[in-house]
């Protein structure tokens, strides 16, 4: 018993830490939301039962099946931008421009958005949709002797998802940097001597060897994009009549401007459910049961 508690005693100290930080900040929380969540707290901060009330709620709220479709663009198509995209600029960046301080800048010019405080990053987009013929977009327009359009108003979905798309993929572009970077040198020169295409290169060495991080880029992404709306807030606070509004900015609206903490909960905690059975639709699609195995060959 002694020798077991001396051997994992160092790890205890390590990781000790990491896992108080883990515990108060990610899995209280979630008590917190399911708690919260069959329950009717006000702005009079009483935690009273109510079941399911919130949940019952839910199906009879009108804005709901809006907020739950914009949702659905709104995720999917920033996804396929983050991870499609972010693949395209980290293949660009390592594959096709091989030398570093070319593909260094590049690749640092793209995380400038990132490295910007998001007040900043939004009001460099609110500048590039101004309705005014000031604005970048209706500058561009003018120039055809075309009419200023309101782009926030009448293509707010628009908006948001090029806003976010543009900052995620930065994300994407150095994961995947860095995985085919890893990736054997010799396999590309053997496949130029047998002539293989670049696309060949592409479909057959550099995405068998990047599916892992395809994966961990494709959920990551998907738990961010689901579950923040600090963009859309900035950019469009849900409008105009919800037309942008989605689950976690509906989620906070309820909770810290109608203080309906309890109904907010719920929505919150159909937000959890929504990325749990992601995640695991994922990790049986990529097949990482299969991939954590040991290798047959001895």
């Amino acid at each position: 018993m002694g020798s077991a508690l001396k051997k994992w005693k160092l790890p205890m100290i390590m990781l000790g830490p990491f896992v108080a930080l883990i515990f108060l900040f990610f899995f209280l929380p979630v008590v917190l939301i399911v708690i919260l969540a069959f329950t009717n707290m006000d702005s009079a901060m009483r935690w009273e039962f109510a079941g399911l009330a919130n949940f019952q709620k839910m199906l009879e709220d009108p804005n709901l099946f809006k907020i739950m479709k914009n949702t659905a663009l709104y995720v999917g198509f920033t996804l396929l931008i983050n991870v499609c995209f972010g693949f395209v600029l980290g293949i660009l960046t390592t594959y096709y421009i091989q030398k570093e301080p070319v593909s260094l800048v590049f690749r640092t010019i793209w995380m400038l958005p990132r490295m910007s405080p998001p007040v900043v990053y939004v009001l460099l987009w609110l500048w590039f949709f101004d309705p005014s013929e000031y604005g970048v977009l209706n500058s561009l327009r003018a120039l055809f002797h075309m009419e200023p359009v309101a782009w926030l108003h009448e293509h707010p979905m628009t908006a948001i998802i090029l806003a976010n798309g543009i900052i995620g993929a930065s994300f994407g572009m150095i994961i995947f940097s860095s995985a085919i970077k890893s990736i054997p040198k010799d396999l590309f020169y053997a496949a130029s001597v047998d002539g293989a295409s670049q696309w060949s290169i592409i479909k057959d060495i550099i995405i068998p060897a990047v599916r892992w991080p395809l994966m961990f880029v494709t959920i990551w992404q998907f738990l961010s994009l689901i579950t923040s709306y600090e963009y859309i807030f900035l950019l469009t606070n849900g409008g105009p009549l919800f037309e942008s509004e989605v689950l976690a900015l509906y989620s906070f609206h309820k909770a810290f401007q109608n203080f309906e903490f309890g109904y907010g909960s719920a929505i919150s905690l159909v937000l959890v459910i929504i990325a749990l059975i992601f995640s695991f639709m994922m990790w049986k699609w990529f097949g990482m049961q299969k991939m954590m195995r040991s290798s047959k060959i001895e």
